[in-house]
């Protein structure tokens, strides 16, 4: 029984094998869709999540090389979330008011001076190209995603986005944590002991914490860059595999990602970087950041 296993699992590995190569050989590699050698700027397109926009930006600046960004979304993609995964934009990836949401952060970057729907603007990059190579992208980090794709790279342990931080906020410990990528057997109850507890998100998330933080209170923000400038001035930040993560990350503010083990393509890198996907790690890593801040 044992020898028919190893059998079928050598055959399964090498038809997986097989079926990558072939996928590749299809595949020519992306470069410069238009030539605009002696302009100072370099257009980009992309589908969305709003996350893997933030985590996109290193690529963007990178392929920029020092000239002006322009940045179009495109509207027309239907969601690729699972059946069953709760998502606000219903069957559409992004949305106008995904957009009127992002672009204040985006824009809030000196080199980006557009953000904004698609129209058949013309491009130099689309961003989504990435998505034809066949790699597990429940895996790895969502910003080496485009560094594979377009064979650039950028130090991910320095900030890629710059905001004002809310000075009124710095006792504060601002939790997100979406319904979507929650880690199994990890409960946040051991934080009603604390004091300062604030939840940044949407009604229904906001609700669910304070099921069990019962102190906890809600920060409502009025777009992307608000959303920057509450988490900068905070004390420290608490999130799962979220868009809020992904500005926490981006700005380098002192973090906290709770990983979800069947999709762990989130990582913290540089300094002031945590993650957890155990409960008692998680308890000590919040218990020291709270007495050692």
């Amino acid at each position: 029984m044992n020898l028919l296993k190893d059998i079928i699992a050598t055959y399964s590995k090498k038809r997986k094998q097989e079926k990558y190569i072939a996928t590749l050989r299809q595949i020519t590699p992306p470069t410069k869709i238009r030539s605009s050698l002696f302009e100072d700027k370099v257009t980009f397109k992309h589908i969305g999540l709003i996350g893997d926009i933030i985590y996109s930006i290193p690529c963007m600046l990178a392929l920029a090389n020092d000239k002006n960004i322009e940045l179009y979304l495109d509207l027309s993609q239907k969601s690729m979330y699972p059946k069953g995964h709760k998502h606000y934009n219903g069957d559409k990836i992004l949305t106008p008011n995904s957009v009127e949401f992002l672009a204040p952060l985006i824009l809030s970057n000196p080199k980006f001076t557009i953000c904004k729907a698609h129209d058949n603007e013309a491009i130099d990059y689309d961003l989504n190209e990435f998505r034809r190579y066949p790699f597990d992208y429940r895996m790895g980090h969502i910003c080496r995603w485009y560094f594979f794709t377009f064979a650039v790279n950028y130090d991910l342990g320095k900030n890629w986005i710059s905001v004002t931080k809310k000075e009124e906020l710095t006792r504060e410990i601002i939790i997100s944590r979406s319904f979507r990528y929650r880690a199994p057997t990890i409960e946040y109850n051991f934080l009603a002991k604390f004091n300062n507890i604030s939840f940044i998100g949407l009604e229904d998330e906001y609700l669910d914490m304070k099921k069990v933080i019962p102190n906890l209170k809600h920060i409502k923000v009025l777009n992307a860059l608000d959303l920057a400038q509450t988490i900068a001035g905070c004390k420290f930040f608490i999130g799962n595999q979220s868009f809020s993560f992904a500005v926490a990350e981006a700005i380098k503010v002192k973090r906290v990602l709770e990983v979800c083990y069947e999709t762990p393509n989130v990582i913290p890198e540089g300094q002031n970087g945590y993650d957890f996907c155990f409960q008692p790690q998680f308890e000590k890593i919040v218990t020291d950041l709270i007495h050692n801040a």
